[in-house]
């Protein structure tokens, strides 16, 4: 068990450090340049093959180089970014159309900053920055921490005769020239445009009737978890304990069957306390938001990849994954010692327990589902259905004990069914790892890899159910099953139905699990929506220009409904006209988590937060001007920011959608004609 759980640490540790190499070295120092003023030094020395990119490129190409000042106390700065002592290259990008400005071998950044007071003196704040391969383009973000206080400051350093000596203090300032920012308290320190984009419209859209919320997402969340419980009743963990768990109570009420259903009953309802409870918690312990926010972070997800590939071979028959049998032991001692309906729960408890090695990662899937929805109670209803599932069969054999006889013995069939759940979380892993991969923009898990492997874990799934593959702790197959052959079918027609989707095939039965189209290289399948602007002030000022109506998609890389959406609903010939030509389409990830090029204030709640990436970015304007933060979430704006429909929610149903779209024009071109009669 230790030896499992250390290769598992290092799995994930192995994994996670793929992405911290960089080609790259920093030193960074302060430099006195006399009157009182020094210069903030970075300086890289960058591997041969590889460099970085210039201070300024133009947008929509690579990372700039950047320093962020978070926080300035006791200094102010003096002019912007530049570099010294560093020569320019410049050269035309094919994939990128611009030409921009980088750097070999070594450069320096400099930021100078004028000392108002030594004593005082904090400086804080991030150097961003993109690292690429001249060789095969792999492209490395850098992120390096800047802190500095006054005994960093260089010794001669002399204070101009004559300075402020007041304390002057900024925060998350950036090197480049400030953009402007609007008045309200909220979004002063945020970087919109002049006007009212960001002003919030919750009230103004009530008029046009609202579009029902998300009840739909939460019954798909509560159905899963009842899925994923029937799932894990047939597991070896569970399915013995069922007659054992019955048997156990009608005996101990022999005389009294209405007593021992009052017993199974009360068991069951144990289970299902246990398991809401777990979901409250977790909710109650992150939050919603975080949960979403954690559902979507490199480190969690790649955590969570590693698990996954641990649990997929442990379930293959590699090793076995229990918890310490101290702990089920003192959970049985507590229900030997116990009476009355504590008793009964500490035997839950014990199955939850008995029965981890089998659900936890059931459970840990369903609960990313939940999280991913930024719900409160999504978790909570996840593993309701999830407990429902598991504690039904408990509470019917006891009421109906006759049925006990007709259920299946316990044996290789049980093992088979583990070894189908291995080949499952092999291929769910996979989904994880997709997300940070998409959320942070490393490129390694494209559609076509992905969909290489998806095909070639069903093919040995369904070589396996055939026969043809045997595993440790398998049983001798004399002949294959009815149902392992129907099961071994549908493997492998899943396994040809994904084939033309190396081409660009849309594949919208697993839209939800793969990469988005855009990540194929090979693509012959021209059908899908595109969005014109990743920016809401750019796609707004375009908006403005061209007259148009804006369609506002708030979405995500690990967002599973927003991708069946684009697949089921996007791809409609009729949907995607209207799309690509009477709307212009601003698809806002709210998972993004590449940096902003300056950190952002704002205070919301009351409390003052700092939005550091561009998925925190757009999930604020989400919250702050519509007032929800689930997605998918359509909306129909004018090029001010006014809403001239309803919002759209989870719901693939393509003539409702059109309908959607269809009152946003007509709304918009009443607002047109309105306009120019009072002119």
């Amino acid at each position: 068990m230790r030896k499992t759980f250390v290769f598992l640490i290092l799995l994930a540790a192995s994994i996670i450090g793929l992405h911290a190499q960089e080609p790259c070295e920093w030193s960074f120092g302060l430099v006195d340049k006399g009157n009182g003023e020094v210069e903030l030094t970075a300086t890289v020395s960058i591997e041969s093959t590889w460099h970085i990119f210039d201070i300024k490129v133009p947008d929509g190409g690579p990372l700039p180089t950047t320093i962020t000042i978070e926080k300035l106390k006791g200094a102010t700065k003096v002019g912007g970014l530049k570099t010294i002592n560093s020569k320019r290259l410049t050269k035309y990008d094919d994939i990128f159309k611009m030409e921009y400005g980088y750097y070999e071998d070594k450069a320096t950044f400099v930021q100078r900053l004028k000392v108002t007071d030594k004593a005082a003196f904090v400086l804080e704040g991030v150097l961003r920055g993109q690292v690429c391969s001249e060789i095969d383009g792999q492209c490395i973000p850098i992120k390096e921490e800047l802190n500095f206080t006054s005994k960093n400051l260089p010794a001669s350093l002399v204070v101009a005769s004559g300075a402020d000596t007041k304390i002057e203090e900024t925060t998350a300032e950036t090197t480049e020239t400030p953009t402007d920012v609007a008045p309200s308290d909220s979004i002063a320190q945020a970087p919109v445009e002049k006007g009212d984009l960001w002003t919030p419209v919750i009230e103004k859209m009530k008029p046009y009737g609202e579009e029902e919320e998300a009840d739909q997402t939460y019954w798909v969340i509560f159905i899963s978890g009842f899925l994923w419980g029937f799932v894990a009743l047939v597991t070896p963990c569970v399915w013995p304990m069922i007659p054992m768990t019955v048997s156990f109570f009608l005996k101990r009420n022999k005389k009294s069957k209405k007593k021992a259903i009052q017993d199974a009953v009360t068991y069951g309802l144990g289970i299902i306390i246990i398991y809401v409870t777990l979901g409250l918690l977790i909710t109650a312990i992150f939050g919603a938001s975080a949960l979403n926010n954690m559902a979507t972070s490199a480190v969690f997800n790649l955590i969570f990849f590693a698990l996954l590939i641990v649990f997929g071979i442990s379930f293959l028959g590699a090793f076995e994954l229990v918890l310490p049998s101290s702990w089920t032991n003192k959970m049985d001692r507590k229900a030997d010692s116990t009476t009355g309906i504590l008793s009964i729960f500490f035997m839950a408890f014990t199955l939850a327990l008995v029965s981890f090695s089998c659900t936890g990662p059931l459970i840990g899937n369903l609960l990313v589902q939940a999280a991913g929805t930024g719900s409160i109670i999504a978790p909570a209803l996840g593993m309701l259905g999830f407990a429902l599932a598991l504690a039904l069969p408990f509470m019917l054999f006891a009421i109906f004990p006759s049925w006990l006889q007709s259920m299946p013995k316990s044996g290789g069939w049980l093992n088979s069914v583990k070894v189908v759940l291995g080949f499952a979380e092999l291929a769910l892993a996979l989904k994880f790892f997709s997300v940070a991969d998409l959320a942070y923009g490393w490129g390694i898990l494209d559609r076509e890899v992905f969909l290489v492997l998806w095909i070639v874990i069903f093919i040995l799934l369904g070589i396996y159910l055939l026969g043809k593959l045997k595993l440790p702790h398998d049983s001798d197959l004399k002949h294959v099953s009815v149902p392992r052959l129907f099961l071994a079918i549908i493997s492998f027609a899943f396994a040809i139905y994904m084939i033309p989707g190396l081409w660009g095939a849309p594949l919208k039965a697993i839209s939800a699990f793969s990469p988005p189209l855009y990540t194929q290289d090979f693509n012959l399948y021209k059908g899908e929506v595109h969005a014109k602007f990743d920016d809401y002030e750019t796609g707004m000022e375009y908006a403005r220009k061209n007259n148009k109506p804006v369609l506002i998609d708030f979405s995500g890389y690990g967002c599973v409904n927003c991708r069946k959406m684009e697949a089921a609903v996007w791809t409609d010939s009729q949907v995607k006209e209207k799309i690509d030509n009477d709307y212009v389409l601003i698809t806002l990830m709210v998972d993004d988590k590449k940096d902003l090029p300056e950190v952002i204030e704002v205070v919301e709640n009351g409390k003052t937060s700092k939005l550091r990436t561009i998925g925190d970015k757009w999930s604020y304007l989400q919250r702050h001007k519509f007032g929800t933060n689930s997605q998918p979430y359509y909306v129909l704006l004018d090029s001010k920011g006014e809403p001239v429909g309803p919002y759209y929610v989870y719901k693939e149903d393509i003539p409702e959608y059109l309908d959607f779209l269809n009152i946003g024009l007509r709304n918009f071109k009443k607002q047109e004609e309105t306009t120019k009669n009072l002119k």
